[in-house]
This record gives structure tokens, sequence and C-alpha cells, in this order.
């Protein structure tokens, strides 16, 4: 079984990334080339997986300037979007440069959260969202930024590893309504996340 874990021991210091953060960048753009699932004109999923953590967290130390007595607070806030073998975990972005645009957006999508949905065959299986704070405010204003988990069963990762299925992710909300098909790279790439 692979481990899922980020440990103290996965981060590099600062001076050995910084040495090392051109080729990581590269590689890390080549991973994460068929896990971005763009829903609709304004809205992406990022899937992530330990890699993609391991990543954001060098780049927060460095850009930051935190050391290594401090890390502990950027392992514990990022290790929950690792998947733990039976899930896919993304981080869903609304993008709108646009400041104004981006507020009346957003004032419209309050629950987008609960929204969003990974749909194999006749079977769906709704995103679950972080609890790590509330991300729509009682006004209905949603956060451009949710973090959500998708849980699978044993039978749900056999019908998403098989090539047989139309598998799509879709956002089913009254202010937006999208769907997108993933394609073979896609899934060959988010399969990897299932132990």
């Amino acid at each position: 079984m692979k481990n899922t874990k980020i440990e103290f021991s996965d981060i590099v210091s600062n001076e050995v990334y910084s040495k090392q953060r051109k080729e990581i960048r590269t590689e890390i753009i080549k991973l994460k080339k068929y896990r971005r699932i763009d829903v609709g004109p304004v809205i992406s999923l990022y899937f992530e997986n330990k890699e993609t953590m391991i990543y954001q967290i060098q780049e927060m130390a460095l850009t930051e300037n935190i050391k290594p007595e401090d890390l502990k607070n950027e392992i514990d806030a990022y290790s929950p979007l690792v998947p733990q073998g039976e899930e896919l975990v993304a981080t869903l972005m609304i993008e709108i440069d646009d400041v104004i645009r981006r507020k009346n957006f957003l004032a419209r999508l309050g629950g987008i959260e609960q929204k969003v949905k990974i749909i194999i065959g006749k079977d769906i299986i709704y995103a679950k969202a972080e609890e790590d704070l509330d991300r729509t405010t009682a006004d209905g204003k949603a956060s451009s930024v949710h973090f959500l988990h998708f849980n699978f069963t044993q039978d749900l990762i056999k019908k998403f590893k098989s090539t047989d299925k139309i598998i799509q992710v879709g956002i089913e909300h009254d202010h937006y309504g999208h769907m997108a098909i993933l394609s073979k790279n896609n899934l060959d790439a988010l399969s990897k996340d299932f132990i």
C-alpha cells in the first residue's frame, strides 16, 4: 500500500528546494496536465494528490520564508487534501479576472460546493466539502475556492477504472449548470489516486 500521508521528511529545506525548483515545477506541470478539469467557462477542478500537496507546501515555505520548525502547520493544513485510497480530492476554483464580475457571480453561487458530482453511468457521487471553514455565507455568497472530496466504494472504483463507461464531472447549481466528460488521459491520471 502506498503512503498517502505527508511526512516532515517529504519536505526539503528552502535552500535545497530553490536549487531544484525549476525542475520540480516542470515535473508538476506534467503531472497536473490531466488532473485539471474545466467544467463550464469559469470553474475548474484541480484533482490533488500527495505530489501536488508537497509542491504546494514547498512553494508556500519558499515564498513566505517559512522555517522548518513552522512547517507542521502547513503539513497539517494540506494533508487532508491528499486522497486516502478510496476517494478523489479536488480544489474547485472559480476563475474570473474581472473583480466586479467575480463579486457579482459569487454572490449568486452559495452552496455550489454541494452541487458538484462525478457521474459514472447511472451512479452519482456528490462532493463532500472540506469542513475547515464555511465557504458559503448566510446571504448566499460563495468563496472562489472550495476543497472537495468524492468518496468511492470499491465497486465504483472498478467502474471508474474500466474504459467502457463515459465518466462526467458536473455542477448542477441553479446559477451554474455545466458538465465535462473525462478523457482517457484524465481517467488514467486520476485512477492512480485509488489504492
